[in-house]
């Protein structure tokens, strides 16, 4: 299994938790980790755990970011993926943020609607202009 398949399978767990309001080990469980070696099952780990941790600074420089629209008003799936993404970026310092941007599209070509992409593409360009212009991630 590959890091992107993690993502995937973190971007499942993620929606679980936001629309069902389970536990991120629940939603964890949830999702078939069957196939996922060490390292990328810790990384898979890490994402939802962290996403979850951290989501109150997360959504924060995910609202500032959006125009005309509101959290609430997120698709679910749209949600997990800039939380997965932000969380990367600012948290992460080891996924340079190009890589997690690239990674969310990706994620948003295969789970979200057409317009997700270029929406996704616009909220994470302006978090990674924010965070590169202060010159620090968040730690």
């Amino acid at each position: 299994m590959t890091r992107r398949e993690a993502r995937e399978k973190a971007v499942q767990a993620l929606y679980q938790i936001d629309m069902r309001k389970i536990d991120p080990n629940e939603a964890l469980a949830a999702v078939n980790q069957e196939e996922m070696q060490g390292d990328e099952h810790e990384f898979l780990k890490q994402l939802v755990h962290g996403a979850v941790e951290n989501q109150a600074q997360i959504d924060e420089a995910i609202k500032k970011n959006l125009r005309n629209w509101t959290m609430e008003r997120l698709a679910f799936v749209d949600r997990a993926i800039l939380r997965i993404a932000v969380y990367e970026i600012l948290y992460d310092t080891s996924i340079p943020s190009k890589v997690s941007m690239n990674e969310a599209l990706e994620l948003a070509k295969s789970f979200g609607m057409e317009e997700s992409v270029k929406f996704i593409n616009a909220v994470l360009a302006n978090i990674v202009k924010e965070t590169d212009q202060s010159g620090e991630a968040v730690q």
